[in-house]
């Protein structure tokens, strides 16, 4: 396995992270697919008052995962060097079947680039990538995300491959460079409603002390600092391009003139002046961003947790966490509770390892809401190699962090009429080895009987197949809600040629040689009525991968 360390250094007014240790082992998860009556709509998206809304009118809520890497050196997503059963499709497979409906991507100007090379591609996993271009595995990935029903942010994250910044531009890439490489993707992207939009800059922050600062300010007129003002021009230039995308500005970091307060002048400073890197949105209610195309602006805010960096002041309120409701309502809740503008909350994560972070992230998550009508966000981040928060996946890019699924899967709106995964595999076999192109049998689906009023019914589908000794596979198993609301539901069958199940998510598994049963957990027992919800798993299979007959009952 080879991994990566992501640091952002998302703090307050130009202070220097403390990062935290990667993520340790975690056990499989057992826990919800989130509510399955939202999805992401239906065509582009607009706004409508703090409301996101699809082509119908109808309100669509984002609540995604960044997966991040191609702002970096490697030029693409990590973990495309990940080991079996993580290929790049069943890493999208798994992040829509545990409900994240959107997919927020950060990337660098070298990454568009002519003669951009993506790197450390596994080979096995992934042998369809091999030789592609970031742009060519970025199409990839679009397409088969929309087939699954999820959507696509992408998200300037640094202005190159060396580092964040705290302008939005610098000598090595100008603004109008910029303003390119976010015409080139509105461009490629225009018929494909799959991709919704442009986060113009990853977390403009504050660079020295105010009155002096150098950094992105908001609102105070200076055009080279201005970050409400820049975004005004990149944003209007994208919508130039493709007057179909939402546009996602985040906040700075310190209020001022593009500094952090001065903490050895003797002034006190104000302990709401600064916030995380991206965060400070209490200045857009004043000076508005204003795009030449209505209802196409959401502003985005970042939010992290002790483990991140523990000197944000509001974590020292006695009142804690029961302060920060007020905290954010300050910096950018406003915006929502006001009718404003919608928010997204792009990047909030943590390793956990401080157990005031699972306080902190109860309260966030409550804060946002759950349905349709809470406030949208991309959680950091699917990756494992995030060095300050970890990732929803740990190191083998497969086994899920219980612990962080279960404050966040309650809150998920998971992706509907997608349609199934596509097969693994490249279109023909490597020359120096027989691949599975997940051949008609591994397609193939059983069904229990149609439910009853009150009963519910199972439809098992391998979505992917490997050959090995063992080989190995994937599948997923819809169970579905008759005419009558169920509150709990249990999913049997047996094995007939001795197939193992290695993981299993979003239900409780009770294995007795080849005799299977799946419960559900605490989270999606409950099924409305004609509704639906998914789990999957991965096993292994020796001679014929057969598909067991399901029975269900609720």
């Amino acid at each position: 396995m080879r991994t990566r360390t992501h640091r952002t250094r998302r703090l307050l007014g130009g202070a220097v992270a403390l990062a935290a240790a990667a993520a340790g082992a975690v056990v499989a998860v057992t826990l919800t697919a989130g509510t399955a009556d939202a999805g992401t709509g239906t065509g582009y998206l607009h706004t409508s008052g703090n409301k996101i809304v699809d082509s119908t009118g109808a309100t669509v809520r984002l609540t995604g995962i960044n997966w991040f890497g191609m702002e970096t050196d490697n030029h693409t997503f990590h973990g495309l060097w990940a080991g079996r059963p993580a290929t790049w499709t069943q890493q999208i497979d798994h992040m829509a079947q545990l409900g994240f409906n959107t997919i927020r991507v950060p990337y660098t100007g070298d990454s568009l680039r002519s003669g951009a090379t993506a790197t450390s591609v596994n080979t096995d996993t992934n042998p369809e990538l091999v030789g592609l271009s970031p742009l060519q595995i970025l199409d990839k990935v679009v397409n088969y995300a929309g087939s699954k029903g999820m959507r696509i942010i992408l998200d300037r994250h640094r202005p190159t491959a060396a580092g964040q910044t705290p302008l939005w531009y610098t000598a090595a890439a100008s603004e109008a460079s910029e303003i390119a490489d976010w015409q080139s993707l509105a461009s490629r992207y225009a018929n494909n409603p799959t991709v919704i939009g442009a986060d113009l800059f990853n977390e403009p922050h504050a660079d020295g002390t105010d009155p002096n600062g150098t950094g992105s300010c908001w609102g105070c007129g200076d055009t080279t600092k201005d970050w409400r003002l820049a975004a005004e021009r990149i944003g209007n230039a994208v919508l130039q391009t493709n007057s179909n995308w939402l546009i996602f500005v985040e906040g700075v970091s310190c209020d001022g003139n593009g500094g952090s307060p001065n903490v050895y002048d003797n002034i006190p400073d104000d302990p709401m002046a600064c916030d995380w890197w991206g965060g400070n949105l209490s200045k857009a209610g004043t000076y508005p961003v204003r795009l030449n195309v209505a209802n196409r602006l959401v502003y985005s805010a970042h939010d992290y947790g002790i483990s991140v960096y523990d000197r944000q002041p509001w974590f020292k309120d006695p009142n804690f966490p029961n302060n920060l409701p007020d905290v954010w309502d300050h910096f950018w809740g406003y915006l929502y509770k006001q009718n404003i503008a919608p928010v997204l909350v792009g990047e909030f994560g943590s390793t956990l390892q401080n157990p005031l972070d699972t306080q902190w992230l109860t309260k966030l998550m409550q804060y946002m809401g759950q349905g349709t009508n809470g406030i949208s966000f991309t959680y950091w981040s699917w990756n494992p190699d995030s060095g300050d928060t970890g990732g929803i996946v740990s190191d083998d890019w497969n086994t899920v962090n219980q612990a962080k699924m279960n404050i966040i899967g309650p809150y998920l709106n998971p992706p509907v009429g997608g349609g199934g995964p596509t097969s693994q595999g490249p279109t023909s076999p490597s020359p120096s080895r027989s691949v599975s192109t997940s051949p008609s049998p591994s397609r193939s689906a059983s069904s229990s009987p149609p439910p009853a009023n009150g009963g519910c019914s199972a439809t098992y589908e391998v979505t992917s197949s490997w050959p090995g000794s063992p080989g190995g596979f994937q599948t997923t198993v819809t169970v579905k809600a008759g005419t009558s609301a169920i509150s709990k539901w249990t999913i049997k069958w047996t094995f007939a040629n001795g197939q193992t199940i290695t993981q299993l998510w979003n239900g409780t598994l009770t294995a007795s040689g080849s005799a299977v049963t799946v419960t559900n957990t605490a989270y999606n027992g409950t099924i409305p009525a004609n509704g639906s919800t998914s789990f999957g798993f991965t096993g292994t299979w020796t001679g014929t991968n057969a598909v067991p007959t399901l029975t269900c009952t609720a």
